[in-house]
Protein backbone atom coordinates (compact mmCIF):
# COMPACT_ATOMS: atom_id res chain seq x y z
CA UNK A 1 0.00 0.00 0.00
CA UNK A 2 0.98 3.21 -0.70
CA UNK A 3 1.99 5.78 1.83
CA UNK A 4 -0.60 7.82 3.85
CA UNK A 5 -1.93 11.12 2.61
CA UNK A 6 -1.49 11.94 6.30
CA UNK A 7 -0.61 10.96 9.86
CA UNK A 8 -3.83 12.44 10.90
CA UNK A 9 -6.58 9.41 10.51
CA UNK A 10 -3.03 6.91 9.30
CA UNK A 11 -4.80 4.64 11.79
CA UNK A 12 -7.98 4.14 10.36
CA UNK A 13 -9.72 1.92 7.57
CA UNK A 14 -12.75 2.92 5.99
CA UNK A 15 -14.87 1.36 3.23
CA UNK A 16 -16.53 3.40 0.86
CA UNK A 17 -19.77 1.91 -0.12
CA UNK A 18 -21.05 5.41 -1.49
CA UNK A 19 -21.79 6.81 -4.66
CA UNK A 20 -22.98 10.13 -6.36
CA UNK A 21 -21.59 13.16 -4.30
CA UNK A 22 -22.88 13.15 -0.56
CA UNK A 23 -21.28 9.83 0.18
CA UNK A 24 -18.22 10.47 -1.29
CA UNK A 25 -17.93 14.15 0.20
CA UNK A 26 -17.52 12.25 3.59
CA UNK A 27 -15.28 9.62 2.82
CA UNK A 28 -13.45 12.42 1.16
CA UNK A 29 -12.15 13.71 4.08
CA UNK A 30 -10.79 10.52 6.08
CA UNK A 31 -8.94 10.10 2.40
CA UNK A 32 -7.41 13.37 2.55
CA UNK A 33 -6.27 12.92 5.62
CA UNK A 34 -4.83 9.68 5.79
CA UNK A 35 -6.87 6.93 6.11
CA UNK A 36 -7.14 3.96 4.62
CA UNK A 37 -10.08 3.89 2.51
CA UNK A 38 -11.06 1.22 0.18
CA UNK A 39 -14.22 2.00 -2.36
CA UNK A 40 -15.91 -1.25 -3.16
CA UNK A 41 -18.17 -0.16 -6.30
CA UNK A 42 -19.27 -2.16 -8.75
CA UNK A 43 -17.04 -3.26 -12.04
CA UNK A 44 -18.71 -0.26 -13.81
CA UNK A 45 -18.13 2.53 -11.68
CA UNK A 46 -20.41 5.26 -10.74
CA UNK A 47 -22.40 6.33 -13.58
CA UNK A 48 -24.17 9.03 -11.88
CA UNK A 49 -20.96 11.03 -12.19
CA UNK A 50 -20.33 10.55 -15.66
CA UNK A 51 -16.48 9.98 -16.94
CA UNK A 52 -14.95 8.15 -14.14
CA UNK A 53 -11.84 9.75 -15.17
CA UNK A 54 -13.31 13.75 -15.17
CA UNK A 55 -12.75 16.32 -12.65
CA UNK A 56 -15.97 15.51 -10.53
CA UNK A 57 -15.06 12.18 -10.16
CA UNK A 58 -11.38 12.74 -9.52
CA UNK A 59 -12.05 15.58 -7.15
CA UNK A 60 -14.16 13.27 -4.65
CA UNK A 61 -12.42 9.78 -4.91
CA UNK A 62 -8.74 10.98 -4.65
CA UNK A 63 -6.71 9.21 -2.07
CA UNK A 64 -8.35 5.75 -1.97
CA UNK A 65 -8.05 2.08 -3.28
CA UNK A 66 -11.01 0.65 -5.77
CA UNK A 67 -11.80 -2.92 -4.90
CA UNK A 68 -15.17 -3.98 -7.26
CA UNK A 69 -17.37 -6.37 -5.23
CA UNK A 70 -20.42 -7.93 -6.46
CA UNK A 71 -22.84 -7.56 -3.48
CA UNK A 72 -25.66 -9.84 -5.16
CA UNK A 73 -23.34 -12.62 -4.91
CA UNK A 74 -22.90 -14.22 -1.66
CA UNK A 75 -19.56 -14.58 -2.36
CA UNK A 76 -18.92 -11.04 -2.50
CA UNK A 77 -20.63 -10.17 0.61
CA UNK A 78 -18.72 -13.21 2.58
CA UNK A 79 -15.64 -10.87 1.07
CA UNK A 80 -17.53 -7.52 2.38
CA UNK A 81 -17.29 -9.03 6.29
CA UNK A 82 -14.18 -10.24 5.57
CA UNK A 83 -13.14 -6.41 5.62
CA UNK A 84 -15.78 -5.39 7.90
CA UNK A 85 -14.14 -7.29 10.92
CA UNK A 86 -10.81 -5.81 10.77
CA UNK A 87 -12.70 -2.06 9.52
CA UNK A 88 -13.18 1.07 11.97
CA UNK A 89 -15.56 2.74 9.36
CA UNK A 90 -18.47 1.94 6.59
CA UNK A 91 -19.90 4.70 5.01
CA UNK A 92 -22.74 3.87 2.71
CA UNK A 93 -25.60 5.89 0.77
CA UNK A 94 -28.44 3.92 -0.99
CA UNK A 95 -32.25 4.07 -0.18
CA UNK A 96 -32.56 2.54 3.42
CA UNK A 97 -34.11 -0.72 2.51
CA UNK A 98 -31.16 -1.56 0.01
CA UNK A 99 -28.42 -2.46 2.73
CA UNK A 100 -30.86 -4.53 4.56
CA UNK A 101 -32.05 -6.60 1.27
CA UNK A 102 -28.38 -7.13 0.51
CA UNK A 103 -27.38 -8.23 4.51
CA UNK A 104 -25.17 -5.78 5.21
CA UNK A 105 -26.98 -3.48 7.49
CA UNK A 106 -25.74 -1.58 10.40
CA UNK A 107 -27.35 -4.78 13.07
CA UNK A 108 -25.55 -7.22 10.47
CA UNK A 109 -21.89 -5.75 10.50
CA UNK A 110 -21.84 -4.73 13.71
CA UNK A 111 -22.05 -8.31 14.65
CA UNK A 112 -19.09 -8.91 12.65
CA UNK A 113 -17.24 -6.18 14.16
CA UNK A 114 -19.12 -4.52 17.29
CA UNK A 115 -16.52 -1.68 17.12
CA UNK A 116 -17.54 -0.87 13.56
CA UNK A 117 -18.88 2.82 13.54
CA UNK A 118 -21.31 2.35 10.66
CA UNK A 119 -22.59 5.97 8.58
CA UNK A 120 -25.84 5.56 6.51
CA UNK A 121 -26.58 8.97 4.56
CA UNK A 122 -30.05 8.75 2.95
CA UNK A 123 -32.24 11.63 1.23
CA UNK A 124 -35.12 11.59 3.75
CA UNK A 125 -33.64 9.58 6.85
CA UNK A 126 -33.52 6.08 7.30
CA UNK A 127 -37.28 5.62 9.10
CA UNK A 128 -40.16 8.29 8.55
CA UNK A 129 -42.99 8.74 5.83
CA UNK A 130 -40.41 9.21 3.02
CA UNK A 131 -37.70 7.27 4.06
CA UNK A 132 -37.94 4.96 0.76
CA UNK A 133 -37.72 7.79 -1.58
CA UNK A 134 -34.35 8.93 -3.83
CA UNK A 135 -32.88 11.72 -2.69
CA UNK A 136 -31.77 14.22 -4.55
CA UNK A 137 -29.68 17.42 -3.99
CA UNK A 138 -31.82 20.00 -5.92
CA UNK A 139 -34.82 18.52 -4.04
CA UNK A 140 -33.82 18.65 -0.60
CA UNK A 141 -33.03 21.75 -1.47
CA UNK A 142 -36.35 22.92 -2.44
CA UNK A 143 -38.16 20.68 0.55
CA UNK A 144 -35.27 22.18 2.90
CA UNK A 145 -36.68 25.93 2.27
CA UNK A 146 -33.53 27.17 0.29
CA UNK A 147 -34.90 27.53 -2.58
CA UNK A 148 -37.68 29.73 -1.85
CA UNK A 149 -35.30 32.22 -0.33
CA UNK A 150 -33.03 32.55 -2.90
CA UNK A 151 -33.38 34.25 -5.89
CA UNK A 152 -35.10 37.68 -6.42
CA UNK A 153 -38.28 38.40 -5.11
CA UNK A 154 -41.08 37.69 -7.02
CA UNK A 155 -39.11 35.77 -9.74
CA UNK A 156 -39.66 32.33 -8.13
CA UNK A 157 -37.64 30.03 -6.74
CA UNK A 158 -33.95 29.40 -7.22
CA UNK A 159 -31.61 26.73 -6.57
CA UNK A 160 -27.63 27.46 -5.43
CA UNK A 161 -25.49 27.02 -8.08
CA UNK A 162 -24.02 24.12 -5.65
CA UNK A 163 -24.86 21.30 -4.33
CA UNK A 164 -25.02 22.36 -0.67
CA UNK A 165 -27.41 19.42 0.33
CA UNK A 166 -25.20 16.92 -0.93
CA UNK A 167 -22.15 18.17 0.27
CA UNK A 168 -23.53 19.82 3.54
CA UNK A 169 -24.87 16.46 4.36
CA UNK A 170 -21.34 14.63 3.82
CA UNK A 171 -19.83 16.94 6.09
CA UNK A 172 -22.06 16.84 8.42
CA UNK A 173 -22.09 12.30 8.33
CA UNK A 174 -18.49 12.88 8.32
CA UNK A 175 -18.53 15.00 11.23
CA UNK A 176 -20.68 12.48 13.09
CA UNK A 177 -18.19 9.84 12.17
CA UNK A 178 -15.40 11.50 14.27
CA UNK A 179 -17.50 11.92 17.04
CA UNK A 180 -18.70 8.31 17.30
CA UNK A 181 -14.95 7.37 16.91
CA UNK A 182 -13.70 9.44 19.74
CA UNK A 183 -16.92 8.04 22.00
CA UNK A 184 -15.35 4.42 21.23
CA UNK A 185 -12.10 5.26 22.60
CA UNK A 186 -14.10 5.61 25.77
CA UNK A 187 -17.22 3.11 25.38
CA UNK A 188 -15.34 0.20 22.99
CA UNK A 189 -17.89 0.36 21.23
CA UNK A 190 -19.14 1.31 17.38
CA UNK A 191 -23.01 2.84 16.68
CA UNK A 192 -24.66 4.00 13.62
CA UNK A 193 -24.26 7.24 12.29
CA UNK A 194 -27.31 8.37 10.53
CA UNK A 195 -27.76 11.65 8.28
CA UNK A 196 -30.38 12.97 5.14
CA UNK A 197 -29.65 15.50 2.32
CA UNK A 198 -33.27 17.22 4.09
CA UNK A 199 -31.88 17.04 7.76
CA UNK A 200 -28.74 18.70 6.48
CA UNK A 201 -30.16 20.71 4.39
CA UNK A 202 -33.00 21.85 6.92
CA UNK A 203 -30.06 22.49 9.68
CA UNK A 204 -28.16 24.53 6.92
CA UNK A 205 -30.96 27.28 6.93
CA UNK A 206 -29.16 28.32 10.10
CA UNK A 207 -30.70 31.97 11.35
CA UNK A 208 -33.62 31.99 8.07
CA UNK A 209 -35.23 28.64 10.26
CA UNK A 210 -34.80 30.09 13.60
CA UNK A 211 -36.54 33.05 12.33
CA UNK A 212 -39.95 31.00 11.82
CA UNK A 213 -39.46 28.36 14.47
CA UNK A 214 -38.16 31.33 17.01
CA UNK A 215 -40.30 34.12 15.58
CA UNK A 216 -42.61 32.95 13.39
CA UNK A 217 -41.29 34.82 10.87
CA UNK A 218 -41.43 33.17 7.30
CA UNK A 219 -38.10 34.62 5.45
CA UNK A 220 -39.05 35.52 1.53
CA UNK A 221 -36.52 36.04 -1.42
CA UNK A 222 -34.08 39.10 -0.97
CA UNK A 223 -31.84 38.77 -4.08
CA UNK A 224 -28.51 39.69 -3.18
CA UNK A 225 -29.50 42.05 -0.09
CA UNK A 226 -29.00 40.13 3.52
CA UNK A 227 -32.37 39.41 4.87
CA UNK A 228 -32.38 41.59 8.14
CA UNK A 229 -29.27 43.22 8.36
CA UNK A 230 -28.51 45.81 5.56
CA UNK A 231 -26.65 47.91 3.54
CA UNK A 232 -25.51 44.12 2.72
CA UNK A 233 -25.91 43.53 -1.29
CA UNK A 234 -24.19 43.46 -4.89
CA UNK A 235 -23.17 46.74 -6.29
CA UNK A 236 -22.30 48.11 -9.78
CA UNK A 237 -19.26 49.60 -10.33
CA UNK A 238 -18.07 51.48 -13.19
CA UNK A 239 -16.17 48.02 -14.52
CA UNK A 240 -18.64 45.52 -12.75
CA UNK A 241 -19.85 44.38 -9.00
CA UNK A 242 -18.89 44.35 -5.58
CA UNK A 243 -20.12 42.84 -2.88
CA UNK A 244 -20.67 45.12 0.19
CA UNK A 245 -21.01 44.33 3.89
CA UNK A 246 -21.98 46.95 5.94
CA UNK A 247 -23.42 45.93 9.31
CA UNK A 248 -23.73 47.88 12.43
CA UNK A 249 -23.78 51.93 12.58
CA UNK A 250 -20.09 52.03 12.81
CA UNK A 251 -19.46 50.21 10.05
CA UNK A 252 -21.77 52.09 7.88
CA UNK A 253 -20.54 55.48 9.04
CA UNK A 254 -17.24 54.04 7.57
CA UNK A 255 -18.94 52.88 4.37
CA UNK A 256 -20.39 56.33 3.37
CA UNK A 257 -17.00 58.59 4.51
CA UNK A 258 -15.25 55.96 1.97
CA UNK A 259 -18.26 56.80 -0.58
CA UNK A 260 -18.17 60.54 -0.63
CA UNK A 261 -21.32 60.52 1.55
CA UNK A 262 -21.64 61.03 5.09
CA UNK A 263 -25.24 62.94 4.66
CA UNK A 264 -26.69 58.84 4.38
CA UNK A 265 -25.05 58.14 8.04
CA UNK A 266 -27.16 61.21 9.46
CA UNK A 267 -30.05 60.72 7.46
CA UNK A 268 -33.04 59.48 9.66
CA UNK A 269 -34.06 56.88 7.31
CA UNK A 270 -31.11 55.20 7.85
CA UNK A 271 -30.27 56.16 11.13
CA UNK A 272 -31.14 52.33 12.70
CA UNK A 273 -30.54 48.67 11.85
CA UNK A 274 -34.01 48.71 11.50
CA UNK A 275 -34.80 51.66 9.39
CA UNK A 276 -32.28 50.90 7.30
CA UNK A 277 -33.55 47.46 6.34
CA UNK A 278 -37.58 48.97 6.18
CA UNK A 279 -35.32 51.33 3.57
CA UNK A 280 -33.66 49.06 1.74
CA UNK A 281 -34.77 49.70 -1.76
CA UNK A 282 -34.07 53.65 -1.17
CA UNK A 283 -30.71 53.13 0.36
CA UNK A 284 -29.15 50.73 -2.20
CA UNK A 285 -30.14 53.21 -4.88
CA UNK A 286 -28.23 55.62 -3.02
CA UNK A 287 -24.84 53.63 -2.56
CA UNK A 288 -25.23 52.22 -6.19
CA UNK A 289 -25.20 56.11 -7.29
CA UNK A 290 -21.24 56.39 -5.58
CA UNK A 291 -20.13 53.04 -6.38
CA UNK A 292 -21.10 53.54 -10.30
CA UNK A 293 -18.63 55.91 -10.83
CA UNK A 294 -16.12 54.11 -9.43
CA UNK A 295 -14.01 51.19 -11.22
CA UNK A 296 -13.90 48.11 -8.96
CA UNK A 297 -10.65 47.87 -7.31
CA UNK A 298 -11.12 51.69 -6.62
CA UNK A 299 -14.15 50.35 -4.25
CA UNK A 300 -12.70 47.57 -2.62
CA UNK A 301 -9.24 49.61 -2.19
CA UNK A 302 -11.20 52.69 -0.46
CA UNK A 303 -13.84 50.55 1.67
CA UNK A 304 -11.01 48.05 2.59
CA UNK A 305 -9.03 51.19 3.70
CA UNK A 306 -12.00 52.52 5.87
CA UNK A 307 -12.24 48.40 7.71
CA UNK A 308 -15.85 47.95 5.76
CA UNK A 309 -16.11 44.28 4.31
CA UNK A 310 -16.19 43.95 0.81
CA UNK A 311 -14.86 41.96 -2.30
CA UNK A 312 -15.28 41.24 -5.97
CA UNK A 313 -17.38 38.72 -7.50
CA UNK A 314 -15.30 36.10 -9.62
CA UNK A 315 -15.85 33.61 -12.10
CA UNK A 316 -14.04 30.39 -11.07
CA UNK A 317 -11.15 30.94 -13.08
CA UNK A 318 -10.47 34.44 -11.28
CA UNK A 319 -11.42 32.86 -7.84
CA UNK A 320 -8.08 30.42 -8.34
CA UNK A 321 -5.96 33.83 -10.00
CA UNK A 322 -6.83 35.87 -6.73
CA UNK A 323 -3.66 35.80 -5.03
CA UNK A 324 -4.65 34.86 -1.75
CA UNK A 325 -6.83 31.88 -2.88
CA UNK A 326 -3.22 30.90 -4.53
CA UNK A 327 -1.32 31.73 -1.12
CA UNK A 328 -4.17 29.08 0.71
CA UNK A 329 -3.25 26.29 -1.78
CA UNK A 330 -6.56 25.48 -2.85
CA UNK A 331 -5.90 24.25 -6.27
CA UNK A 332 -3.35 20.99 -5.88
CA UNK A 333 -1.62 19.08 -8.02
CA UNK A 334 -2.56 15.21 -7.22
CA UNK A 335 0.10 12.48 -8.97
CA UNK A 336 -1.81 10.57 -11.72
CA UNK A 337 0.34 7.55 -11.92
CA UNK A 338 1.55 8.11 -15.45
CA UNK A 339 4.22 10.68 -14.43
CA UNK A 340 1.51 13.31 -14.82
CA UNK A 341 -1.06 15.11 -12.43
CA UNK A 342 -4.61 16.17 -12.62
CA UNK A 343 -5.17 19.78 -10.42
CA UNK A 344 -8.07 19.61 -8.32
CA UNK A 345 -9.63 21.47 -4.97
CA UNK A 346 -7.66 21.21 -2.29
CA UNK A 347 -8.59 21.14 1.75
CA UNK A 348 -9.74 24.22 3.10
CA UNK A 349 -8.52 22.96 6.94
CA UNK A 350 -4.86 23.01 7.86
CA UNK A 351 -3.43 21.17 10.69
CA UNK A 352 0.20 22.24 11.69
CA UNK A 353 1.55 18.88 12.20
CA UNK A 354 -0.35 16.52 9.93
CA UNK A 355 -1.86 18.21 7.09
CA UNK A 356 -3.97 17.06 4.36
CA UNK A 357 -2.02 15.59 1.02
CA UNK A 358 -3.08 14.84 -2.26
CA UNK A 359 -1.47 11.00 -3.14
CA UNK A 360 -3.07 9.86 -6.09
CA UNK A 361 -6.18 10.43 -8.51
CA UNK A 362 -8.70 7.85 -8.80
CA UNK A 363 -7.63 4.97 -11.58
CA UNK A 364 -9.69 2.25 -13.15
CA UNK A 365 -12.48 -0.06 -11.20
CA UNK A 366 -11.01 -2.53 -9.04
CA UNK A 367 -7.18 -1.06 -9.79
CA UNK A 368 -6.50 -2.65 -6.03
CA UNK A 369 -8.45 -5.25 -5.64
CA UNK A 370 -5.91 -8.09 -5.97
CA UNK A 371 -3.77 -6.24 -3.67
CA UNK A 372 -6.63 -5.86 -1.30
CA UNK A 373 -8.01 -9.25 -1.27
CA UNK A 374 -4.47 -10.64 -0.95
CA UNK A 375 -4.28 -8.57 2.58
CA UNK A 376 -7.06 -10.80 3.65
CA UNK A 377 -5.07 -13.73 2.74
CA UNK A 378 -6.53 -14.60 -0.73
CA UNK A 379 -4.50 -16.36 -2.82
CA UNK A 380 -3.63 -15.14 -6.88
CA UNK A 381 -5.94 -18.48 -8.11
CA UNK A 382 -8.54 -17.42 -5.88
CA UNK A 383 -8.36 -14.30 -7.14
CA UNK A 384 -8.63 -15.18 -10.14
CA UNK A 385 -11.32 -17.24 -9.98
CA UNK A 386 -13.65 -14.76 -7.84
CA UNK A 387 -12.64 -12.30 -11.48
CA UNK A 388 -14.01 -15.05 -13.58
CA UNK A 389 -17.22 -15.27 -11.78
CA UNK A 390 -17.25 -11.60 -11.64
CA UNK A 391 -17.55 -11.75 -7.88
CA UNK A 392 -14.73 -8.63 -8.20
Amino acid sequence: MNAPSSDALAHLRVLDLTRVRAGPTCVRQFADWGADVIRIEAAGGDDMLGDRMGSDAQNLHRNKRSLTLNLKDPRGVALLKRLVAAADVLVENWRPAVKHRLGIDYATLAAVNPCLVYASISGFGETGPYSGRAGFDQVAQGMGGLMWVTGKPGEGPMRAGTPVADLSAGLFAALGILIALQERQRSGRGQWVQCSLLAAMIAMMDFQAARWLDEGVVPQQAGNDHPTAMPTSVYPTADGFVNIGAVGNAIFTRLCEALGAPELASAPDYATAALRSRNRAALNGAIAARTALLDTTTVIERLNAAGVPCGPIYRMDEVFADPQARHLGMAVAVPDGAGGSRTLVGQPVTLSRTPARMRRTQGPAGEHSAAILGELGLTADEIGALRADKVI
